[in-house]
């Protein structure tokens, strides 16, 4: 599987959430990965009060490429048998980070 964009990876460096740590007491918490990504990218296309296009996205970023922050390092795991591209971040789009982080919803 390969990404289009990512964000917030790291569940180490992720989002703060102020959330229920016990029936009686709540605190802040650190989550990233996935269930922060994707409500977090789907919230920044919802802020542009449009669809998206796929296409157009990739066409828009390929023309302006300082919209989104170029991943270029890092590893999502092994990468046993598959193209070094799928599972680490190098210059341009990779398999863990696609296109990159979005600097914001003009990405979109």
């Amino acid at each position: 599987m390969e990404a289009d964009v990512s964000a917030v990876a790291d569940p180490n460096t992720g989002v703060a959430v102020f959330a229920p740590t016990s029936a009686t007491a709540s605190a802040f918490q650190v989550f990233g990965g996935t269930s922060v990504a994707a409500p977090l990218i789907a919230g920044i296309i919802g802020s542009t009060g449009a669809g998206i296009d796929p296409q157009t996205v990739y066409a828009r970023i390929a023309a302006n490429p300082s919209l989104v922050f170029d991943v270029r390092s890092g590893t999502n795991g092994p990468c046993s048998g598959k193209p070094a591209y799928f599972c680490n971040g190098v210059t341009g789009f990779d398999g863990p980070t696609g296109l990159g982080t979005p600097v914001g919803p003009g990405a979109f």
